[in-house]
């Protein structure tokens, strides 16, 4: 049999009730992410421009465009906007192997499908654990490779939003390994462009609009090759796989949705979240004042599974894009206000004169080589002071991950914050958390899609 067949076969016999509960609170709470991530993106251009675009097109109004008035367009289209706008904000979520956004791809898809088949709410949660499961077995197939090769995230999230899209289409087991399949062949994302352009969140919105085309192809009979997973220069051969048959091994055992996701508690790009957290740490430790610094110095372990690139030079970024990618940013930024928030995503912050004057004072430090299998996207700061005191903060792995555990207070912080973003009154940020808290028992998804207009 074919991976995509064994995956299939796999995901087409899996109930909610074998799904463990933290993993079904997992997905949830990539519902609230990725519903506050788009709240606070809404409004950014790219996100304007792609909701005008699906409006234009029109078409049967199946499922709702978030924060726009109950707007309601064909699922295809509403995935695309919704994740779109969640992706923009670089707000959302990450799986920390590699650093692939696929809550927000899972998230998007499942709530437009499930919103257009009439799914509950338990439906969708398991689509979504089933759907992460299987863009992080693939994703763990090829990296740290696909990144070293120039390759986006998205890549590998367009299987989450597929697998998750046939779940809720209720493909069977011969259709959902075309929707695999077709997913593998459907997605072209280069990282060059993400980093540096809205490229980013339009690779975002394209992983959810193609992951429900191929599994809406699947479901009208379209066959592709089945085994262009494993195939000589099929997706693994190309995107550089390895170990590929512990793809389908140790189903259940364990799931990606609880031990690599990480849900953004601040924003910006995750692999800088800890050390955004060091460099608070270190100040608070010593009380620092940003005229008292004569040096920070910064280290990440390099390369390992998860293909931990060498830290950039410091640079000053200019606006969002920019912050979200530059790791001297984040860590001046803890420095000068001992506190590291949503805040920091402002332009008012990300042009912070004294934060850009802490931004000159950083150096790379050598890549950490001691207790390495510890980190996950995470790193060390040490800030000199010109009276020659020094402290130093190690942080393994980001808040709202996994590794260390996901708070519901933390993520509904997060959501009060940034939805309110989006001009929603209070009631309904309120009664929409409640739902979110509730949603296994969520007889359909308008029950949460009405309050988000």
């Amino acid at each position: 049999m074919t991976i995509t067949g064994s995956l299939a076969q796999l995901l087409t016999r899996t109930s909610f009730e074998e799904l463990p509960p933290l993993a079904v609170d997992h997905a949830a709470m990539l519902i609230s992410s990725t519903i506050a991530s788009a709240a606070a993106g809404c409004g950014i251009a790219s996100s304007r421009i792609i909701r005008d675009l699906a409006k234009e097109q029109g078409g049967t109004s199946e499922s709702s465009i978030w924060f726009d008035g109950g707007s309601k367009v064909p699922a295809v289209n509403a995935a695309r906007v919704n994740a779109l706008m969640s992706d923009a904000a670089a707000s959302d979520d990450s799986d920390l192997r590699g650093i692939v956004h696929t809550g927000t791809t899972v998230a998007a898809t499942s709530l437009a499908l499930g919103e257009r088949t009439g799914a509950s709410g338990r439906e969708v949660l398991a689509a979504m654990v089933l759907g992460y499961e299987i863009a992080g077995r693939i994703n763990e197939a090829v990296v740290p490779a696909w990144k070293q090769r120039g390759f986006h995230g998205s890549t590998l999230a367009i299987f989450g939003g597929a697998v998750a899209s046939g779940r809720l289409l209720k493909l069977n087991a011969q259709q959902m390994a075309q929707a695999i399949a077709l997913a593998s062949v459907s997605m072209g994302s280069l990282a060059v462009a993400a980093e540096t352009s809205v490229a980013r969140e339009y690779f975002a919105g394209n992983a959810a609009m193609q992951g429900v085309n191929a599994a809406l192809a699947a479901h009208k009979g379209l066959f592709g090759e089945e085994s262009v997973l494993e195939a000589e220069k099929g997706f693994f051969d190309i995107y550089g796989g390895e170990n590929i048959d512990d793809v389908t091994r140790g189903w259940g055992r364990e799931w990606d949705i609880i031990t690599d996701m990480a849900i953004k508690l601040v924003p910006g790009g995750q692999p800088n979240h800890a050390l955004a957290e060091a460099a608070v740490n270190a100040a608070r430790e010593g009380n620092v004042a940003a005229d008292e610094v004569e040096s920070i110095t910064i280290a990440q372990p390099l390369g390992g599974k998860i293909g931990i690139k060498p830290l950039r030079p410091p640079t000053h970024p200019k606006d969002l894009i920019g912050m979200a990618h530059t790791p001297s940013y984040f860590v001046a930024a803890g420095v000068a206000d001992k506190d590291y928030s949503w805040v920091h995503a402002s332009e008012k912050k990300i042009h912070d004169p004294v934060i850009h004057q802490l931004i000159d004072k950083i150096r790379i430090g050598a890549p950490i080589t001691q207790n390495v299998e510890r980190f996950k996207q995470g790193g060390t700061v040490t800030i000199k002071l010109k009276d020659g005191r020094s402290y130093t903060s190690t942080v393994y792995a980001p808040r709202g991950s996994g590794a260390r555990g996901i708070d519901w207070a933390d993520v509904d912080h997060k959501y009060r914050t940034l939805v309110a973003m989006a001009k929603l009154d209070a009631r309904k940020i309120e009664d929409s958390i409640k739902v979110i808290h509730g949603f296994r028992d969520a007889r359909s998804v308008s029950e949460l899609t009405s309050f988000l207009r």
